[in-house]
């Protein structure tokens, strides 16, 4: 009898078989050679059961039904994909043994051991763990198979995360849900990340912006016979000033006047290449370079792995490699002779990528997988997005054969009457790794589209230099020019999607618990594989909306957030939460702890957010105001790849399949997509939003989702049916006039400010009020959030807009007529 082989995708498939037995016979499921049949999962073809598949009651979400604990968890197909499921039983049932060849990571562990469960398959396992899918690596790989049994723990670890999150997910987006009578998503990841961004936030509304003055001057010193005069910057050094008139008379004090090195320092310093890329990485850095989201660097790079199998396994979350790579990354760099990457190679020397560089190998930081690194394959027939996402790669990649880049820093307090300005100068000696970015636009501080300003004021007296600089401190030197110039201090940036990947990641890090911080240091909130499908499912359920680049949190964001924290259970918005599980999570990977005592525990917490939200008040239906603006794109798909997400709620009847499971976002979940309406008042049952009619499955461990191919207002994140009862059994009124964005400021006006099509007018404009504030107003595209910033603050933030001409311009949009809603903008100043 054959070897059976189970793929995690039929390319992964493929690719197997065209490595070990090129010869095979392709029979479209599956792929059967002398030795080996090989066939594949479609991502998770296995979830965790539904609620109604325990209890037919809870296809209506009931308050008074939770918590929904399940004794054991059921298994079932994915419609879809069960055609797929019969292919594996049947060719096991032709089979002596098995071997895992699933990704190489706790998920792909965790899709083999559900059809391993399911198909109750007792056949002996090995285990196929790459990180990358190149012939040489494959083969190799099955040479050295290993014992499946050696990963035991881990599938343990992996289900216990994939129930945990069922359990959270499933019953506290329904006790919400049911308590607020509003689709409230909640989960152990996704929450926490809402968190963060409520709160930035509320720490961008609270910010009063203060005016103050730097004073710079411009120094000069003689250089000597036929040399050019020396000329230098500096910073005024005393306390901030925020008096004009005392900047003024700073400048009139020593314009022109002589001055003396006080202090003059020179040392050398080295910059040494930035590590080679983790997965987040690699999305943080795509995201501030081409805008790309960071599902959309997933998938390309899971292309370039996959279908192009140019570069190494991207789900990574190590930047290092081990002694066992460097070889194979030598390889890689003389496959890149005769590549456009070919001047480089040649500069390029192999010496510095050792095993006693630990700057890149680092084998006690490479868990799973090593750093993404390009593979031994010449790329050939990529598209524009995949080339600059692989050229990130390959530049990082071969900085590392280059050495530091050197130069020379020159510190300078310079003295004029009395007062201290401060100088730093920063002489390239030698470009070393640099030289790789060289062809490339220098990045510089700049402001961003969005109204992002890079945070350039502590370095306003350093420069960068490459010509030869020296002073003499025992000269003089002359105050040639001075000037104070007006700035204002800046409130937190928004947050991007590359800025919130990387507080992802780091979340934790302010923990007290010195055991959770270090339990979270390696993982932060997410994985590398999930936490674009977080950010996603944020969008999804109407939580965030894009700015730009800007991530701007809805009122209904707001809300959740509150009353979660209200609710007494602010633990799920904490990433405490996560750093208990991760490090339980962890130790039952390495047989140190129990996943049967890790689940009790789950239990008594699932208990506990039941027990609190049922004697919390419910939310006034004002507060949800605005949860109906949709993302964009969200309401019109009728399915919605790769954004399903793990751990969520939703009710049976008919489901797709999200293509791309390991995008899918841990411990989220999602009330209904699709509502029925009571026939009658019998029908309204106490605290039960009525069941979904569509639902789609997640590839991570099948959980299902509120469907994004539902209703536009149900994908926007609207209310569960107004027909939804109080607790009393009584069946609610009618849902109260919309509260609107903020209150009108025409004087004497009573009405409320409301979003229309085109912009944001006044709810009493048939009484003749004419406010109102275009959408698209100098260039921007004017959110909610900025219009209630505006009419409550009189402006808005910086942000990037467009003056009468059409030319890019920083400032803000300030309200100028209160009776009509007339807008001006106000550039900023420096």
């Amino acid at each position: 009898m054959k070897t059976l082989v189970i793929a995690e995708k039929p390319d992964m498939g493929r690719n197997i078989a065209a490595a070990i037995d090129p010869k095979a016979k392709n029979h479209r499921t599956y792929i059967e050679g002398e030795q080996y049949i090989i066939t594949w999962a479609i991502g998770h073809l296995i979830g965790l059961a539904e609620p109604d598949a325990y209890d037919d009651r809870y296809k209506k979400w009931n308050f008074n039904d939770l918590p929904i604990i399940p004794d054991r968890f059921k298994l079932v197909p994915n419609p879809r994909t069960k055609d797929q499921l019969k292919v594996i039983a049947e060719l096991a049932k032709r089979s002596q043994r098995l071997v895992n060849a699933c990704d190489a990571g706790r998920e792909g562990q965790h899709i083999f051991s559900l059809i391993q469960r399911h198909l109750k398959l007792s056949h002996p396992v090995k285990r196929l763990w790459i990180s990358d899918l190149t012939p040489e690596t494959i083969r190799r790989g099955f040479a050295e198979l290993r014992e499946g049994a050696d990963y035991d723990n881990l599938t343990r670890a992996a289900k216990a995360r994939s129930e945990a999150d069922w359990l959270i997910g499933m019953n506290g987006s329904r006790a919400f849900t049911t308590k607020h009578n509003e689709l409230l998503s909640v989960g152990r990841v996704q929450t926490p990340v809402l968190a963060i961004l409520y709160d930035r936030q509320k720490e961008i509304e609270a910010f009063s912006a203060n005016k103050f003055y730097d004073v710079e001057a411009l120094f000069t010193q003689p250089g000597g016979a036929g040399q050019p005069d020396n000329e230098y910057k500096g910073l005024w050094q005393g306390e901030r000033i925020t008096d004009p008139a005392k900047a003024e008379a700073l400048v009139a004090k020593l314009k022109g006047k002589p001055g003396r090195i006080a202090s003059y320092e020179v040392k050398d310093t080295k910059e040494y290449p930035f590590k080679l890329y983790d997965l987040t990485l690699l999305q943080r850095e795509a995201n501030a370079k081409y805008g790309f989201s960071a599902k959309k660097t997933l998938d390309i790079a899971q292309a370039l792995y996959e279908k192009h199998k140019v570069i190494s396994y991207p789900r990574t979350n190590s930047n290092y490699v081990t002694e066992q790579n460097i070889p194979e990354m030598h390889r890689s760099l003389d496959q890149l002779r005769g590549t456009a990457y070919s001047e480089l190679v040649e500069q390029a020397d192999k010496r510095f990528v050792h095993k006693n560089n630990k700057a890149v190998c680092n084998p006690a930081k490479v868990e799973d997988h090593h750093a993404i690194l390009p593979t031994h394959k010449k790329a050939s027939g990529l598209s524009k997005d995949e080339q600059q996402v692989y050229d990130l790669v390959v530049r990082r990649f071969l900085s590392h054969f280059f050495p530091a880049a050197e130069y020379k820093v020159h510190t300078v307090l310079t003295e004029v009457e009395k007062e201290l300005f401060k100088s730093t100068i920063k002489q390239l000696l030698s470009l070393g790794w640099k030289v790789i970015y060289a062809d490339q636009k220098k990045e510089k501080p700049k402001k961003g589209k969005a109204g992002e300003k890079a945070d350039d004021d502590e370095q306003a007296a350093e420069e960068e230099i490459s010509t030869p600089f020296r002073l003499n401190a025992a000269e003089g030197v002359q105050c040639a020019e001075i000037a104070a110039k007006e700035k204002e201090t800046q409130p937190p940036k928004a947050y991007t999607e590359g800025t919130l990947l990387k507080a992802m990641e780091g979340a934790g890090k302010q923990i007290e618990d010195e055991e959770l911080r270090d339990a979270m240091k390696d993982s932060g909130l997410g994985t590398p594989a999930t936490r674009a499908s977080v950010i996603e499912r944020l969008k999804q359920v109407g939580y965030i909306v894009m700015q730009g680049k800007r991530i701007v949190i809805t009122q209904k964001g707001r809300t959740a957030v509150e009353l979660i924290r209200g609710a007494g259970v602010d633990l799920l918005t904490s990433p405490e939460m996560t750093g208990h599980w991760e490090r339980r999570l962890n130790e039952i990977a390495r047989g140190l702890a129990s996943d049967e005592q890790f689940m009790a525990n789950v239990k008594k917490f699932t208990n506990l957010i039941v027990d609190k939200v049922r004697v919390q008040s419910r939310a006034a239906k004002q507060a949800f105001e605005g949860a109906s603006a949709e993302p964009a794109g969200a309401a019109k798909r009728t399915r919605r790849r790769g954004t399903a997400a793990e751990g969520t709620a939703a009710a049976p009847a008919k489901r797709t399949r999200a293509r791309s499971g390991s995008e899918a976002a841990e411990g989220t979940a999602a009330a209904p997509a699709k509502r029925t309406r009571a026939r009658s008042g019998s029908e309204a049952a106490e605290g039960t939003a009525a069941a979904p009619a569509k639902r789609t499955r997640a590839r991570s461990g099948g959980e299902p989702v509120a469907s994004p191919g539902g209703p536009a207002a149900v994908a926007a994140g609207t209310p569960v049916s107004a027909r939804a009862a109080e607790p009393s059994g009584a069946v609610r009124p009618p849902a109260p006039v919309r509260a609107g964005i903020a209150a009108c400021p025409r004087p004497g006006c009573t009405g409320r400010i409301i979003m229309g099509k085109r912009g944001y007018g006044c709810t009493e404009y048939k009484a003749g009020c004419g406010f109102v504030i275009w959408k698209e107003s100098f260039g921007a595209d004017l959110s909610e959030t900025a219009v209630r910033y505006l009419i409550e603050k009189g402006s808005t933030a910086r942000m990037m807009l467009k003056d009468a001409n059409g030319h890019p311009v920083e400032g803000r949009l300030v309200l100028q007529d209160k009776n009509t809603g007339q807008l001006r903008l106000e550039p900023v100043s420096y």
